[in-house]
């Protein structure tokens, strides 16, 4: 199946490690250029832009940005701009998960994890939406969300699921607000799968989140990652504002 990827533009928020790595490599794998945006770890960017480049052929550059920052939001679109003079597709990834209960977290956590999950998913539409009506083109934005939007945590996350939950919320919104100018938007909504957020949990007690699932197998971030590249593909192009459930049966709706 084309997925009409091939020399598209790609960016993906927290696209250096986990989840974000995995949705860039499916991307090049479409023939796609990525842009890997990063916060802390330019040495995982770098060496991935290199692994992108020599595996598949396609072009990637890396980008920093803390996307809590409108000013770092800004730069990076402008750096991009530089480079390839366009994006076609935007993928907000980056997250912020803390771990504390309700009762004993600060407003500095709570404000931060919105701050990131959030405003920095608003930030980065609202720039690439800009440049695509100035520019009359359409677009794609896949935004990443997660079941605990819909299920909570029973781990302490509540900042994180809240933030979630309103990103979806926000994808609709979007959706609505654009749907006429041939730019979709779409979210994902990930289960239990292999990532640094949950690996202490995974170390603690496997097996429990193991039984949590209908198909009994912790999910691999590529697996998400392909669901995100079909949003941003052509093939989905009757698609917008939905939730896409990947969960392995968590949520049958």
């Amino acid at each position: 199946m084309d997925l009409n990827l091939k020399d598209k533009v790609v960016l993906v928020t927290g696209g250096s490690y986990g989840l974000g790595e995995a949705i860039c490599r499916s991307f090049a794998a479409e023939g796609a250029k990525v842009v890997i945006n990063y916060r802390s770890r330019p040495e995982s960017a770098e060496a991935l832009a290199r692994d992108i480049e020599g595996e598949h052929g396609v072009e990637a550059m890396i980008a920093y940005a803390d996307v809590a920052k409108e000013d770092d939001v800004v730069k990076m679109f402008e750096q991009i701009d530089e480079r390839w003079g366009r994006i076609d597709v935007l993928v907000n990834n980056a997250a912020y998960c803390p771990t504390a209960q309700v009762a004993d977290m600060s407003e500095e956590t709570w404000n931060y994890t919105l701050q990131v999950n959030l405003t920095g998913a608003f930030l980065c539409c609202r720039e690439f939406v800009k440049r695509l009506l100035n520019a009359d083109r359409g677009g794609r934005i896949v935004n990443i969300s997660s079941q605990a939007a819909l299920r909570g945590s029973t781990i302490g996350h509540a900042p994180y699921d809240a933030s979630k939950g309103a990103l979806i919320s926000f994808t609709i919104s979007l959706a609505r607000e654009v749907c006429d100018k041939n730019i979709t938007v779409n979210c994902v909504a990930p289960g239990i799968m292999e990532t640094e957020m949950m690996a202490p949990a995974f170390a603690k007690n496997r097996q429990k989140y193991i039984d949590r699932v209908p198909l009994k197998r912790i999910g691999q971030p590529k697996e998400i990652a392909d669901v995100a590249v079909f949003l941003a593909s052509d093939r989905a192009s009757y698609m917008t504002g939905a939730t896409v459930d990947v969960s392995a049966g968590l949520a049958m709706h």
